[in-house]
């Protein structure tokens, strides 16, 4: 990201605040200059004439400008940090936005830890900007100068000496701040990839336990953390590289003044009052300039979180309104697939010639071995992939125009390994419907028969289960979904493997409310059990990416073909 994009999209739109910021910072900064000035009246007046009233007037001034001082700095960190923070705020809600704006697909390739690196960690830069670090950055720069003039006032030759070793700790700290910026940026991508795996190993803990897995997982940790060790060994060479310059020069800088000030006094031309003011002004001048490096290092930090907050924002979002602008408002349910292929890569298609009508109120099982291209199909059905070629309609309208969050009102999901969130039972099933009343809830709760377990539970509905669930077994998982599902009431409704958690027992009690479910709804069944799915509409056999039969149950038992063969072997076992 270039300075004037971020001048433009954070400074100028904050102009008001920022302005005031730089207004403070000068009145603060020309108040500090009071002190060093005062320092020659104190040894040339004072002192060497014994002044006593120049002595109050000095004191009076000096306090007067530590009260400004202190009253700015307050006034700075309260306006500037608090904006800069909000700023933060602001930028996180809108990565987090463009985030889950993005199409299935993405997330397929990407970890959740690195995601969660991205929105917490990359934005955080951006108080060096907004916040005090581009107004001390500011108000350096204008001490420097100030200083620069007084300096020359007391003394040319001495400043002229000075501005030699400044000017090649300028070009030593250009350089290096060039170097570290792709620095910080590998930066970003290492940790979040150590933030991600960390994540994972977290969530996986009780498979690293069942393989006896800890040293593995210890040593893949311990390689990211070097890898991301190594990274900053390298921004703190540049670091310390600027530092040690800047201690050798400004070093050599006051050695020298140190000598060509002792002849100038004792010659006559300098007075002993200016050389402790050219002292304390050089002190000024050069105090922002070392300062500077630690906020050129922190402005660099930030624009190497910025580049890579600028990616995701760049990307483009699967609900465009430009590509989908159909806003639907009833919805019957009449899907038909049309000549569907898809590709997960390219020139590797998954499904060749998918055509099919699910007309609404049907139940549409999809069976096959695994990897045939069932969950495909239904992805497509529920908007999560788009067709590489053909059509897919819904009611007669083709759904790639359609908007998909018009389109996902009317959706419901029960997947195979379906997500809880962190949570209350209640919270869980509430979740699709959050201003659902209390007889809809409890309705929901009786139709999947999630009451049959929690009647058991000291908290009831309002029982804690954990992260993913963890505190349910995967039957009790499973009934939660389906209630969630039924609360959403949807019109389309897709069931991947909704009963595969399921013992005996439970799967009965299921079996009764998804026939309630299903009714009057465009259902798409994914189901290797195919004793679930006798009473289906329609079955559709998937092999290969191909429909190789279909029809209903007893048809299909009737034409012996793939079906027959699929059926008979599940009931011998």
């Amino acid at each position: 990201m270039s300075w004037r994009k971020a001048f433009r999209q954070f400074i100028w739109p904050r102009r008001r605040s920022v302005s005031t910021g730089l207004v403070l910072i000068a009145i603060s900064r020309a108040a500090s200059l009071v002190l060093p000035g005062a320092t020659k009246y104190l040894m040339d007046d004072v002192v060497g004439k014994h002044d006593l009233g120049m002595l109050k007037l000095l004191l009076l001034a000096v306090v007067g400008a530590i009260v400004v001082q202190s009253v700015t700095s307050f006034l700075l960190t309260k306006l500037l940090s608090v904006e800069a923070q909000l700023l933060i705020s602001q930028l996180r809600a809108q990565v987090q936005r463009k985030i889950l704006s993005l199409p299935v697909s993405y997330f397929d390739n990407a970890k959740s830890g690195a995601l969660v690196s991205r929105i917490m960690t990359d934005v955080e830069g951006v108080r060096n900007l907004v916040g005090t670090g581009l107004v001390q950055l500011v108000g350096g720069t204008i001490t420097a100068v100030v200083s620069l003039v007084l300096l020359i006032r007391i003394s040319p030759l001495m400043t002229l000496y000075t501005l030699v070793p400044v000017g090649i700790f300028a070009i030593i700290a250009r350089t290096a701040f060039g170097r570290i910026r792709p620095i910080f940026r590998t930066r970003g991508v290492i940790n979040a990839e150590v933030t991600g795996r960390l994540t994972e190993s977290l969530n996986g803990v009780r498979v690293i336990k069942g393989f006896n897995a800890e040293a593995q997982e210890n040593a893949t940790f311990q390689e990211g953390v070097d890898r991301l060790f190594q990274n900053v060994k390298k921004s703190l060479t540049s670091t310390a590289l600027i530092t040690s310059s800047s201690t050798l020069l400004l070093g050599l800088a006051s050695a020298g003044i140190m000598g060509i000030g002792g002849y100038q006094m004792v010659g006559g031309s300098l007075t002993p009052g200016e050389f402790l003011s050219f002292t304390l002004y050089l002190g000024f001048m050069i105090a922002p300039i070392v300062q500077m490096s630690n906020i050129g290092s922190q402005l660099t930090e930030a624009f190497a979180g910025l580049d890579r907050t600028e990616e995701i924002l760049a990307l483009e979002p699967e609900d465009r309104p430009e590509e989908r602008p159909v806003q639907l408002q009833e919805v019957k349910g009449d899907i038909r697939f049309r000549d569907v292929t898809f590709a997960y890569e390219e020139g590797k298609e998954v499904l060749h010639g998918i055509s099919f009508d699910a007309p609404a109120g049907s139940v549409i099982a999809l069976v096959g071995t695994s990897g045939s291209g069932k969950s495909t199909i239904a992805g497509l059905a529920a908007t999560f992939l788009t067709p590489t070629s053909g059509t897919i309609t819904l009611d007669g309208i083709d759904l790639a125009t359609v908007s998909l969050a018009s389109y996902r009102k009317h959706l419901g999901v029960v997947l195979q390994d379906d997500f809880l969130f962190e949570g209350t039972i209640r919270a869980n099933i509430l979740f699709p419907r959050p201003g659902a009343t209390e007889e809809q809830l409890l309705n929901a709760v009786r139709a999947a028969y999630v009451d049959e377990f929690t009647d058991r539970f000291e908290q009831g509905l309002d029982t804690v289960i954990g992260e993913r669930g963890v505190k349910l077994s995967g039957g009790q998982r499973q009934r939660v979904a389906i209630a969630r599902a039924m609360l959403a009431d949807p019109r389309i409704l897709i069931l991947d493997e909704a009963t595969s958690n399921l013992d005996t027992q439970s799967e009965a009690y299921i079996q009764k409310s998804l026939n309630e479910l299903v009714r009057d709804r465009t259902t798409f069944v994914i189901a290797h059990r195919l004793s679930t799915i006798r009473q289906a509409s329609r079955i559709l056999v998937v092999e290969q990416g191909r429909i190789v039969e279909e029809g209903t149950h007893a048809e299909l038992i009737a034409r012996e073909g793939r079906y027959h063969e699929l059926y008979t072997y599940q009931a011998r076992i």
